[in-house]
């Protein structure tokens, strides 16, 4: 059975907050603050039966981790009220969905970010290192363990939403036509989130843009008045007889 953890029910993900990093405006985050009233209870059934179907198609995934023992890993999405811990090495055990992961043991690595990211790291999408380790995934604890879980992964071709899709027999062709549906409209919702985003803070950036450049220019305006400063005293420490003439200059 799912573990599952109640505490703080009222309060947004902790390891997000703490680690000062901010969801994206996106469909995801709208969807999360719609599922913050939620207990982890109603969801933990639906991460449990992910994670024995993932178990059961990719095997050489999991044998690859047997290693890791009872290492965990935190899966903190900072666009979703939930935290998912896994045991990646000891696959019997589902994994645990928080609502509050500051509630635990520090884990041995954690990874936030947003949903998205997470999703391509555990299906094994995530192309190249530059990218692994970009700002984009905020990676605490011991890197070692993500890396592991990452090379695993890699290449497996894991598919998360077609592989609990079949585990629906003959409503496997009109559920996948509906997540079709559904990641149409996600990206066309995406879209428009991101221009009503543009168009609030479009004028701020703007803004701040034309501060930006003022600032450099000012910047630039005191480096030169501190060198031509630096060059009259030079000059005048080489006239002879004004060796100490400097005591009262500015």
């Amino acid at each position: 059975m799912t573990e599952t953890s109640t505490a703080n029910a009222g309060a947004a993900n902790a390891g997000a907050a703490s680690s000062g990093r901010r969801a994206p405006l996106s469909p995801v985050l709208l969807a999360g603050l719609a599922l913050r009233p939620l207990p982890p209870a109603l969801i933990a059934p639906v991460v449990g039966l992910a994670w024995r179907t993932v178990h059961r198609r990719y095997p050489a995934v999991f044998e690859r981790l047997a290693g890791l023992g009872d290492a965990t890993i935190l899966l903190d999405p900072i666009d979703l009220p939930f935290s998912l811990l896994l045991r990646p090495g000891t696959p019997q055990r589902a994994p645990a969905l928080l609502r509050d992961s500051a509630a635990l043991e520090p884990p041995g690595a954690a990874v936030r970010g947003p949903l998205l990211a997470l999703i391509d790291l555990l299906e094994g999408r995530l192309d190249g290192d530059a990218r692994f380790f970009s700002r984009e995934l905020a990676i605490e604890g011991d890197t070692e363990l993500v890396v592991a879980l990452r090379n695993a992964v890699d290449s497996a071709e894991i598919d998360l939403v077609e592989d609990l899709l079949t585990v629906l027999g003959p409503l496997h062709g009109p559920a996948r036509r509906a997540v079709s549906l559904a990641r149409t409209l996600f990206a066309r919702a995406a879209g428009d989130i991101e221009r009503l985003r543009a168009a609030a803070v479009g004028p701020v950036d703007r803004r701040c843009d034309r501060q930006s450049l003022a600032l450099r220019e000012l910047e630039d305006k005191v480096a030169t008045l501190q060198g031509e400063i630096r060059r009259r005293r030079a000059a005048r420490r080489d006239v002879p007889g004004n060796a100490g003439g400097e005591a009262g200059s500015p």
